[in-house]
């Protein structure tokens, strides 16, 4: 029997796989075995030991052909990783139609595009999986945040309407919610801000852990969602965002915790 976590033998397609979440879970799902295609609108830099195709998520018939191409590298695809996405700040008041209209085209439309042309090799899969990222804007009201949290509420409804269509042909369908991670858009963000320090400590400091989730945590769990372990788990939103969802701390008493610790 194989070892836990091992992928040996699945072919495996990340979409934004040429950095952050998705890099990470491209390295993770090779590490383990799997066979790597990865679909990205700007792949330069992305070596092997995967397959780098270039692909626009918006764009339907560019999706086609890097997916049917990916197949034919791979001999066929198990495992779909929708993780290109692109975010926005602001309030309802601050971001005009046009940058809606480009932000869902990617985040939700940009899984309805490629999970469409994977489907029917996903069909021929004896175990076959997709995985789309989400985040925990899905379900938490996060101030400045509006259109990224519409986009990615509809990933979350889009997982579990895809997972009840598809569970009777033996393709499961599960999302991840990551918190605030450590990701080059979360840089830039943090670049942008007036003060980056203080900034990054409040991001951090809203998270129960105290920081940042790391991309390889995120991939961590992408990847056993994608994996056999995980063979009765689907319509599944699973949050890595170091507790934030479900926990509820009380404000930090220095003279409590000195106490709790003797």
């Amino acid at each position: 029997m194989n070892s836990i976590g091992d992928l040996t033998g699945l072919r495996a397609v990340v979409t934004g796989g040429a950095s952050g979440i998705g890099l990470a879970t491209a390295r993770l799902l090779s590490a383990r075995g799997a066979r790597v295609a990865v679909l990205d609108l700007k792949p330069d830099g992305v070596e092997e030991p995967f397959i780098v195709l270039r692909a626009d998520v918006c764009d339907d018939g560019s999706v086609r052909t890097a997916v049917t191409a990916a197949a034919r590298a791979l001999g066929g695809i198990d495992i779909l990783v929708n993780n290109a996405g692109i975010g926005a700040a602001g309030t309802v008041e601050d971001n005009p139609d046009e940058q809606w209209h480009s932000v869902l085209d990617v985040n939700v439309l940009g899984v309805v595009r490629t999970t469409r042309a994977a489907l029917p090799h996903l069909r021929e899969s004896a175990a076959a999986s997709i995985v789309n990222t989400c985040s925990i804007a899905a379900t938490a009201g996060l101030p400045q945040r509006t259109l990224y949290s519409a986009s990615k509420g509809a990933v979350q409804s889009l997982t579990l309407a895809m997972a009840a269509d598809h569970v009777r042909e033996g393709i499961r369908v599960n999302c991840v919610d990551p918190g605030t991670a450590d990701t080059p858009w979360v840089a830039r963000l943090l670049d942008a801000a007036d003060d980056p320090a203080a900034e990054r400590a409040a991001l951090s400091a809203r998270q129960p852990t105290g920081r940042l989730v790391t991309a390889d945590e995120v991939a961590a769990a992408i990847v056993y969602l994608a994996g056999p372990y995980a063979a009765s788990v689907t319509g599944t939103a699973l949050a890595v965002d170091g507790g934030m969802a479900g926990l509820r701390l009380r404000p930090a008493d220095p003279a409590n915790s000195a106490a709790a610790g003797k």
